[in-house]
């Protein structure tokens, strides 16, 4: 172990979370993947091993901090890219059991490629767009924890996320400054997707202190049949009040 996985263990252990050398290991051969694979194929514009672990793979363990995701056993990660946060959680929390929807063939062909290298056990790896993914009874009204990084603004993200949630369950968007514009731009949309805004969580990252935030939302009822609309619509045309 040398000293920038020492260092990411304690940044972790500052958020709850106990990482073995085996954990480690499987987070260094993910960064090995992530760069191997990006001379390829556009993953990623963040390389360098350093920012990687505390821009992907800490940032995505700050999930954890929403006392829910914490002891979630179903996770679905809604344009997971590369494979944040979902992947960075799965390796911490061997018994989650996830699903990744990309639309992207050759994202959800470097995933396959890191689950069996890494071993990992129980996760969906679907090539799909989330309007027509969100409306399969397998992934309808089903998760404990859905997530979403850096994707579109909240009141089409809402559209998207919360039908794989099942009721009682989080929408937990990734969020860099301040969100409160998308928060109250997104009311109408929650209204009509059976969500409830809980809390925006703010925190920064440990050794950039760059801000980031986790926009809670809370799945009240099951997803009305409307919901969620053709794919394209909800990013090109989102639920806005007087829309």
């Amino acid at each position: 172990m040398d000293e920038l996985q020492q260092r990411f263990r304690t940044f972790a252990a500052g958020i709850r979370i106990d990482l073995s050398d085996r954990q480690l290991e499987h987070y260094e051969a993910y960064y090995r993947m992530l760069v191997e694979w990006n001379e390829k194929m556009n993953l990623t514009g963040i390389t360098e091993r350093e920012a990687v672990y505390e821009k992907h793979f800490y940032d995505s363990l700050t999930v954890s901090l929403v006392p829910e995701a914490e002891k979630a056993a179903t996770l679905a990660d809604i344009g997971s890219g590369a494979g944040f946060p979902s992947i960075p959680l799965k390796i911490a929390f061997p018994s989650l059991r996830i699903a990744i929807v990309d639309s992207l063939a050759k994202r959800i062909r470097f995933l396959e490629a890191v689950v069996a290298e890494l071993g990992l056990e129980d996760v969906a790896l679907i090539h799909g767009r989330a309007e027509d993914v969100g409306r399969l009874p397998a992934h309808r009204d089903r998760y404990d924890i859905v997530t979403a990084r850096a994707v579109a603004r909240l009141a089409g993200l809402n559209e998207l996320c919360l039908p794989f949630a099942k009721p009682g369950g989080l929408f937990i968007a990734m969020k860099g400054s301040d969100p409160s514009e998308e928060i109250a731009e997104s009311k109408y949309s929650l209204g009509q997707l059976k969500g409830r805004f809980r809390e925006a969580k703010r925190l920064s990252l440990p050794i950039e202190q760059s801000e980031r935030q986790l926009v809670v939302i809370e799945k009240t009822a099951a997803t009305p049949k409307a919901y969620p609309r053709k794919a394209g619509i909800p990013l090109k045309t989102p639920l806005l009040s007087g829309s």
